[in-house]
């Protein structure tokens, strides 16, 4: 069934709220990193988005640990 406008523009509305990020991992590493997601509970992007998280507030720690 085809979507309606409406909800054509909805769909439009709601991706422009997020960017978009791609990362090209190795054959086979996909399925190892989704399934660790999911023996934490978690998708697959909400995985990957904490782990980009932790590694940063990791990095800004050592720097100030550093100067």
């Amino acid at each position: 069934m085809a979507q309606t406008e409406a909800q054509l523009r909805a769909s439009k509305k709601y991706h422009q709220k997020f960017d978009n990020l791609q990362i090209r991992v190795p054959q086979g590493e996909k399925d190892v990193i989704a399934a660790h997601a999911a023996s934490q509970n978690e998708s697959l992007n909400t995985f990957v988005r904490r782990a980009i998280s932790e590694t940063m507030e990791r990095d800004k720690r050592d720097t100030k640990e550093e100067e």
